[in-house]
């Protein structure tokens, strides 16, 4: 389990510049620049609370780690493959399968739980289980 505090050195350790903007239409985007180094914008206004900021900032290092950028420009670019990429990197470096289960073991059942104990939204905990149960991230037909 990672927290906001370890994402935040991870991106400084791997050269992703990450700033705090005010931006009106999301909580967070990340961009990949002339040079090919990363960038992510974090909106702190739009974070109701801390795992908001986690679940924001570990998705779009995963765009930055994945190289999952997509061209709004071109029909035969698919957003969800990118979007996708980068929740499963996520996931990865969020919550292992062995934590998940031994969270499990010790007596987490419900969803709230398990987002609390490892600090994540709920709607993120489905994709986490979800992915370390079925192997996808296709909750809408799980949960």
């Amino acid at each position: 389990m990672k927290t906001a505090l370890a994402l935040y050195d991870y991106a400084e350790r791997h050269g992703v510049q990450v700033d705090w903007f005010d931006l009106a239409a999301t909580p967070s985007l990340s961009v990949q620049l002339a040079d090919g180094s990363c960038a992510i914008a974090i909106d702190p206004w739009q974070m109701g609370t801390v795992a908001d900021e986690t679940v924001s900032l570990a998705h779009e290092l995963g765009h930055c780690q994945t190289g999952s950028f997509y061209n709004p420009r071109t029909r035969f670019d698919v957003r969800q493959r990118h979007e996708n990429r980068a929740d499963k990197w996520a996931i990865e470096h969020l919550v292992s399968a062995d934590d998940l289960d031994q969270a499990v073991a010790d007596g987490c059942r419900e969803m709230w739980q398990l987002a609390e104990r490892f600090g994540v939204t709920e709607q993120f905990m489905r994709k986490i289980v979800c992915w370390h149960t079925h192997g996808n991230l296709a909750v809408e037909y799980y949960m």
